[in-house]
């Protein structure tokens, strides 16, 4: 994935005739337009600012130099009265979505000091500098008779973090747009038989995230489990020791058959480039299968920490879901309703199976379980509920017309008694209340899991899904 990282355009608009009428105009636009590229610059984004556009020649120009540099993304600031003559060019060329900034340089012109300047030329000169919102209509008419979508952010340049949020949403969307484009998702195994929700359209999915989806053979990690050596699990063991906490009735050789394929599991993402996995089998008919299907919730566990966030039963919509909020820095569990408690107006979430024990509330507790409910097999399991504060529920839907939409909620994970049943388990208030939430969530057909992720995050998942011409459904 670093072989393409995420690019992102931006450039400034004036108008050339300017420059010789009022002087240090543009001198001043441009530093505006320098504030501007420091403050977007981040770890993980490449910004290609190609500066002041003033004329058509040059936004052409800059629109085939924005191909050449495969940007994902444009940012077109307004730093004054603009020709959209030289606009036009560059988007259309570029052909990436743009987001349009108007942003004044403060917050309000000083008016008596404006008005007791004494020289006509110069107050012009002082009102061009002022005036981004000037030609935003005229760019906008322009845009929608061409047929291009375009989102706007408006506000200041500086000491407005109304504007600072938008505008960083965008990019975090743009980073997760540009992940999933280029995620490799595994799909090891298959449906868990009846689930008729979580079958999937897996071309739809590729044609509108960009993800592609590599087949693995469950013989595979089978094979790769031949390949550990003592050493390797007594190391995989050690690191169980510092991420989870092993409980007392754990058997070492449970956890030694765990860490076996823990080992294997990496060694099978890093050979296949995997940035998520969804997987399910039930190994009957097979005792080498069944070895190694039984033993992998620990080594999944890991691998949803480190970013590459694992589902069971072969949950391709929620795994693309999970990813997402991987994306955004939230995390992403894997998750189900549990059941309601209406005495507190909670929602009790859960799962069996991996968890995202990076986003655990204390340490992530691991316990044997003797039967895996309603599947083949028995081993270990991990019991976490996810950190108490803010959270974001999604879930990846697709509708009977044959779209892919994209469903979410913000609630609070909030502190009180679970069930320590060795699974995944949180207790959830949603700001509309139990009952309404979970009417709400289930009217709009989504699968039975979801993705849960820390923070409010709605915002830039409603820019997420602009940027990939989605349709995205508020639920809270």
């Amino acid at each position: 994935m670093t072989a393409f990282p995420l690019r992102i355009g931006l450039f400034g608009i004036g108008l050339e005739a300017y420059w010789p009428q009022f002087d240090g105009l543009r001198e001043r636009l441009e530093s505006y337009l320098g504030q501007l590229s420091r403050r977007m610059e981040r770890p993980g984004v490449t910004l290609v600012s190609l500066g002041l556009i003033d004329s058509p020649e040059k936004a052409l120009a800059a629109g085939h130099e924005f191909r050449r540099q495969d940007v994902d993304l444009i940012f077109l600031y307004v730093t004054t009265y603009a020709l959209s003559s030289t606009v036009l060019p560059v988007v259309r060329r570029a052909g990436v979505p743009v987001v349009v900034l108007n942003l004044a340089p403060d917050a309000a012109i000083p008016y008596e000091w404006f008005n007791q300047l004494g020289d006509r030329t110069r107050m012009t000169g002082e009102w061009l500098a002022w005036c981004s919102a000037c030609p935003v209509p005229e760019i906008a008419s322009v845009f929608h008779r061409s047929g291009i979508p375009f989102h706007q952010v408006t506000g200041m340049l500086e000491n407005d973090p109304i504007a600072w949020k938008e505008i960083d949403d965008w990019i975090e969307a743009a980073r997760a747009a540009h992940g999933m484009a280029h995620n490799r998702l595994g799909l090891m195994g298959n449906y868990y038989s009846g689930m008729l929700d979580i079958y999937s359209n897996l071309t739809l999915h590729s044609a509108v995230f960009g993800t592609h989806m590599e087949m693995v053979e469950v013989d595979r990690l089978s094979a790769l489990r031949r390949e550990v050596t003592a050493a390797q699990i007594r190391d995989r063991v050690a690191l169980f020791s510092e991420s989870f906490a092993i409980q007392d009735d754990c058997l070492p050789v449970e956890v030694e058959r765990a860490a076996k394929t823990s080992v294997a599991l990496d060694r099978l993402v890093a050979e296949l480039n995997l940035g998520s996995l969804a997987y399910y089998y039930k190994g009957t008919g097979s005792i080498e299968n069944g070895d190694a299907m039984s033993s992998v919730i620990l080594g999944n566990s890991l691998l949803t920490a480190r970013g590459i966030p694992v589902a069971g039963e072969y949950e391709v919509k929620n795994v693309q879901a999970m990813k997402i909020l991987d994306l955004l820095g939230a995390g992403g569990s894997f998750t189900e309703y549990y059941a309601m408690d209406f005495r507190d107006d909670v929602v009790l979430m859960g799962h069996d199976g991996p968890g995202h024990i990076a986003i655990a509330e204390g340490k992530t507790k691991v316990r044997p379980l003797y039967v895996y409910h309603g599947k083949v097999g028995n081993g270990l399991s991990v019991e976490m509920s996810v950190k108490h504060g803010p959270v974001t529920l999604l879930s990846v839907v697709e509708t009977v017309d044959g779209k892919i939409v994209l469903l979410a909620a913000e609630g609070e994970s909030v502190p009180g008694p679970v069930l320590e049943i060795g699974n995944t388990n949180s207790r959830y208030r949603f700001p509309i209340g139990a009952r309404r939430f979970v009417e709400e969530w289930n009217r709009h057909g989504p699968a039975h899991h979801c993705a849960v992720g820390i923070g409010h995050r709605v915002a830039t998942l409603e820019k997420l899904a602009h940027l990939l011409r989605m349709t995205l459904i508020r639920v809270c």
